[in-house]
């Protein structure tokens, strides 16, 4: 058995100090945790405190510090936001530290002394000032709500609460990390038939605007009555000109600019409910998008119920992590009902928008106890119906994409051949 000498700050938010005898630093702070201690320094007798060695080296590099933060931050404007993939790396190191017996000051210390990101930078030793003058950690983060979601912070005052912060850190990065593989999936799924469509559109536009009128206009001279379609094609090719040479087409492409920034503010706002609904009747998209939601639902849920939250505060927190504002609706109306008695499972199969396995496993965890357990063991099954339905949207999307493409490729062709077959063959073609 060692000695370790240690500051602490209690639930109250105060200072504490004192001895304690354990068998390694990890497990002094284990029991430090279960009397509700938040270690800032801990120490074994005779040796120096790692925070407080840290600490004479600080002056001294302080005014260089500076300097060269300011530099960076005029160098690098971009790098001051705080993205989710520095949340999840941030979170990982954290746990990593705590789960290695590091006191929580000194792990939040060493990971900003790794960043290289201004923003990063200055949200830890935010969190490093704050932690150190009294405050808990979800207080810290409280203050940087852009970068920690809701669930996030309820996890992490749970793990402060229940003095389990290292499993409540872990919880969260596994939780992140399937979160930024999804984003990540869907992203370089639809980057290359994005890239194609869009190399295409703007071929197709250097055709019709420049090329065909060219061809078209000498076949036109001839007397010969144009297609249909080809009357249809020059009069987009007209249309597209007077876009970029007159004042009223500039007008009209300010204002679709316009339309566009205000519907991006209307999803968001006032008509965010209306626009949630119709994203999940899309075909196949909507089936994704709700598979993805039931996974968010069954892991977030059953983390929160084995960190000691209670049901109606776990279901709040819940409901912002879902993605969309119908279904979380849904989960406050299924919170209502919970409220005034009913089990959890009922309500969500009355929903109709929850699958009845997710809605079985609940009502087998509400009778034998084990909701937390059963949750987290399904959501696996229904992170793999998730990837699976990624991956079946995304074999359709960029075929989709291709087959818009040919068809506006197509029209092109037919429309600039229909008036040279006609000529060839000696008539007019109407």
């Amino acid at each position: 058995m060692s000695q370790y000498s240690y500051k602490a700050v209690d639930r109250g938010g105060g200072h504490v100090k004192g001895l304690i005898e354990a068998v390694d630093r990890r497990s002094a702070v284990a029991v430090l945790a279960d009397k509700g201690h938040f270690v800032t320094e801990l120490f074994e007798k005779d040796h120096a405190p790692i925070a407080a060695s840290r600490a004479k080296d600080r002056p001294r590099s302080k005014d260089r510090e500076k300097v060269l933060l300011d530099l960076s931050r005029f160098l690098r404007f971009g790098s001051r936001k705080v993205s989710s993939k520095d949340v999840l790396a941030m979170t990982t190191q954290l746990s990593t530290a705590l789960q290695a017996g590091l006191p929580l000051l000194n792990g939040l210390e060493l990971i900003r002394e790794q960043q290289h990101k201004p923003g990063m930078r200055e949200m830890l030793g935010d969190l490093v000032n704050s932690v150190n003058s009294g405050q808990s950690l979800s207080e810290s983060m409280e203050k940087h709500k852009k970068a920690f979601n809701p669930l996030y912070l309820s996890m992490i005052r749970v793990g402060e609460t229940g003095g389990i912060l290292e499993e409540t850190t872990a919880q969260l990065a596994g939780i992140l990390t399937r979160d930024e593989k999804i984003k990540t999936n869907m992203k370089n799924a639809s980057a290359y038939p994005i890239f194609v469509l869009c190399i295409g559109l703007a071929s197709v536009a250097i055709i019709i605007t420049w090329i065909l009128p060219t061809i078209i206009g000498t076949i036109s001279e001839t007397g010969a009555l144009l297609p249909l379609p080809t009357r249809m094609l020059m009069g987009l090719s007209e249309f597209s000109k007077t876009l970029f040479t007159k004042v009223y087409g500039w007008i009209f492409l300010s204002a679709i600019g316009a339309g566009f920034y205000y519907f991006s503010r209307w999803t968001k706002t006032i008509g965010k409910i209306k626009w949630d609904t119709f994203k999940l009747r899309i075909p196949v998209l909507g089936k994704v998008l709700q598979t993805i939601a039931v996974g968010r639902f069954a892991r977030t849920l059953g983390a929160l119920t084995k960190g000691g939250v209670i049901i109606l505060e776990a279901l709040s927190v819940v409901r912002d992590t879902l993605g969309n504002e119908l279904l979380g609706r849904e989960i406050d109306a299924v919170a209502e009902k919970v409220k005034r008695g009913e089990s959890l499972a009922e309500p969500l199969s009355e929903s109709g928008h929850f699958p009845p396995l997710l809605v079985q496993i609940v009502s087998i965890g509400e009778q034998t106890g084990k909701l937390d357990e059963l949750l987290l063991n399904a959501a696996d099954t229904f992170d793999t119906d998730a990837d699976s339905a990624i991956n079946r949207f995304m074999a359709i999307f960029p075929a989709m994409l291709i087959l818009l493409l040919a068809l506006i490729i197509g029209f092109i062709i037919i429309a600039t051949l229909l008036p040279i077959v006609a000529l060839t063959l000696g008539g007019g073609m109407i």
